[in-house]
């Protein structure tokens, strides 16, 4: 039985490519309110994880969402629920203005006064964006283009975020604030599972982590405690 405080759960989720299985019953759950991260090396199967959550690619096992299992709702209506995906490599329409990306995400929503409100918010939130609103998304930095979909992705009004690699190919600097900003969403009731390779800044900020080898999840725990855990360190922090 699910508590009423758990937003996501997933039931021994399953993923194979063809003959090749990247996912092996992995089951765990995100509590209301919480940032969780995925942590392993390439190919651990975290990008998979994410897709069959957001309903991209078939898959064995249960994902539970608000108490609905989502294994048979199409992609578009998971949105529509509350869940929004921020893929790797961002996925921003480069041809369109950053205010015409932000708008574009609203499109299932009927309530404008609202998609104004929120417009606003994300206006306020990433002060660069507001900036450049009248500017073509494919003309903006690596970071920006970043934050443009988390900006994107809030105007869904999800409840929770799916964010794959958010600090990829961004200088130091920039990950610093990004990490910065998704920590006030948090703070402001978005839950969020996070996936990324900088375990340091990942687990710096998660209520909790797993760590996932091959496809299956070997650890688990706090943020401080996997931080923590010499086995973690050594492999994903740089620290013997």
């Amino acid at each position: 039985m699910i508590s009423r405080d758990v937003l996501l759960q997933l039931q021994n989720v399953s993923v194979s490519y063809g003959r090749i299985t990247v996912v092996s019953d992995v089951s765990f759950h995100v509590y209301n309110g919480e940032i969780v991260t995925l942590i392993g090396a390439n190919g651990a199967g975290k990008t998979s994880i994410l897709r069959a959550i957001s309903g991209m690619i078939p898959y064995n096992g249960k994902v539970i969402f608000q108490g609905e299992d989502l294994r048979t709702i199409p992609s578009h209506t998971i949105v529509a629920k509350g869940i929004a995906h921020v893929p790797e490599g961002r996925g921003i329409f480069g041809n369109l203005t950053v205010k015409e990306n932000l708008l574009l995400a609203s499109w299932q929503r009927k309530d404008a006064i609202e998609i104004q409100r929120d417009y606003d918010y994300v206006l306020d939130l990433f002060p660069r964006l507001k900036e450049r609103r009248k500017q073509l998304g494919g003309t903006l930095s690596g970071g920006e283009q970043q934050m443009l979909a988390v900006a994107r992705a809030l105007m869904s009004k999800g409840k929770m975020l799916l964010l794959d690699e958010p600090s990829m190919g961004l200088s130091p600097l920039m990950v610093i604030e990004i990490f910065h900003i998704l920590s006030r969403i948090n703070q402001e009731n978005t839950t969020i599972l996070l996936v990324e390779q900088n375990a340091t800044m990942a687990l710096n900020v998660a209520s909790r982590g797993y760590v996932l080898e091959a496809g299956t999840i070997t650890l688990s725990g706090t943020g401080s405690e996997l931080a923590g855990n010499p086995l973690v360190r050594e492999a994903y922090l740089g620290a013997s």
